[in-house]
């Protein structure tokens, strides 16, 4: 086993840059699952992920169809009955790479910059992707896998994965396994490995306010008619208290308080004040009084504006009240939270403030539970160990503010949890311009997950 341990480590070595290659060819593919034009384009990046598998000798590789993008599937069995299987998950959809202006570089194009590779999904998730299939490629081109190992690659994360519940439900015996591996995390800084043991859940809104029928002259009608713009307004604006807690009625009944325990682990995290000041560049943090910002990002719900449009938006001035002001709204949830009894108490809110001069609807866009895992677990010890043998030091465990629903829906629906790790860094600028994947810590994520593999045994 040592002996087939290194060789797949050298075999990494030597073909560092055809693992780049396919890296790059990968990210040429717009696969931008929300764009109704690239309906080819996530069929191509598809097609892509299954040669690939069948390349390195997975069998039944499968491209399965949805009620909108496909699901690639594929399988490698050849450790027998009584090693353990693991699923490796991964999402070939990226965000849109708008505003395009903003881009140094072509988002569809990789460019290498210094240690950096720049391009849309570079980071996330293709990047986690090749990162792990260029593992497996070194250990089969070096001997026989010590584990069984199957793949599922969605083409939905980005839309918060409409159909894959039900395509887990529906192949829920194809997919038996003994553990996820889920790379669409990432690592604290370069010198820093990381596993991520909980997600927080999701629930987004679009909130639509309507007064009158059309747009109308502010100086006929302004005091007259109330402006649904300024309604939005004051009910975004209510939706949190001085002290930075969300306001919806029962909102907190249900959240999971922190241990001591856990409160001192998150204390020990290298990410102070100071940190998140470097990477967002805001002048001065906020948030829910009483909590550190490793707290707050990880371990507390939040409540957000991601985007408002009403009226005249253009250059110049035109003096109108609009008839309607629309916000899409995203929480993210914490153990327990229930994404329906969000949504509930949300109603509560705007059935309490909105005023009866406007008319308004909530659209439920997104949506799914929390999730935590145990860091006990055999695979979680493989990766911790993998980590530690190429960075010299043994990873920390993190909370992680964002989402990822099939976390939750394969510990709901397959019953298995998930090791989570990835090698993307913060400063990434992951669904905005100019997204990147530091290299070197890239080529150290393979290394770590060869070491992963043969941890397993």
């Amino acid at each position: 086993m040592a002996d087939h341990r290194g060789a797949a480590l050298n075999f990494a070595h030597q073909n560092a840059s055809l693992f780049l290659e396919k890296l790059n060819h990968f990210l040429s593919i717009p696969s931008v699952s929300t764009d109704p034009d690239r309906v080819k384009d996530m069929q191509s990046a598809a097609n892509w992920v299954a040669h690939e598998l069948t390349d390195m000798g997975f069998i039944n590789a499968t491209i399965f169809p949805t009620q909108k993008h496909p699901v690639v599937y594929a399988e490698k069995l050849d450790a027998g009955p009584d090693a353990p299987t693991v699923l490796i998950y991964g999402h070939y959809d990226v965000q849109p790479a708008e505003p395009l202006e903003l881009w140094m570089t072509e988002p569809f194009q990789a460019t290498r910059i210094g240690e950096n590779l720049y391009a849309r999904g570079a980071s996330d998730m293709k990047g986690q992707i090749v990162a792990s299939m260029s593992a497996v490629r070194s250990a089969i081109s070096t001997g026989k896998l010590p584990v069984n190992l199957k793949y599922i690659v969605e083409g939905e994360e980005e839309i918060g994965s409409p159909n894959l519940a039900q395509f887990l439900k529906e192949h829920k015996d194809l997919l038996s396994c003994s553990f996820a591996l889920n790379p669409d995390s990432g690592m604290i800084a370069a010198d820093t490995p990381t596993i991520v043991y909980a997600l927080r859940g999701l629930a987004y809104f679009e909130l639509r306010v309507v007064g009158p029928s059309h747009d109308l002259h502010s100086g006929m009608y302004g005091g007259v008619v109330h402006n649904p713009a300024i309604v939005l307004a004051d009910l975004l604006s209510g939706m949190h208290a001085a002290n930075g807690r969300i306001t919806l009625p029962g909102f907190y009944d249900q959240v999971k308080d922190l241990s001591e325990e856990e409160r001192l682990a998150l204390s020990r995290l290298p990410m102070d004040e100071n940190y998140y000041k470097n990477i967002t560049g805001a002048p001065k943090l906020w948030g829910e009084a009483g909590y550190t910002p490793n707290e707050r990002v990880g371990a507390r719900p939040t409540l957000d504006v991601n985007g408002l449009l009403s009226g005249f938006t253009g250059s110049g001035s035109k003096t109108v009240i609009p008839s309607w002001a629309m916000a899409k709204i995203s929480m993210r949830l914490v153990p327990d939270q229930d994404p329906e009894a969000v949504h509930q108490q949300f109603i509560q809110y705007l059935t309490a403030h909105a005023p009866k001069s406007v008319t308004w609807e909530l659209i439920v866009m997104a949506g799914g539970p929390a999730s935590i895992t145990d860091i006990h677990q055999p695979g979680t010890k493989a990766l911790s160990l993998g980590l530690e043998a190429v960075w010299g030091k043994a990873p920390l465990f993190k909370r992680e503010g964002g989402s990822i629903p099939v976390v939750t829906e394969m510990q709901n629906i397959l019953g298995v949890d998930s090791v989570l790790t990835g090698f993307g860094l913060p400063d990434d600028n992951l669904h905005a311009p100019n997204e990147k994947l530091h290299l070197p810590t890239w080529y150290h994520g393979i290394d770590a997950l060869i070491h992963f593999i043969y941890n397993l045994v």
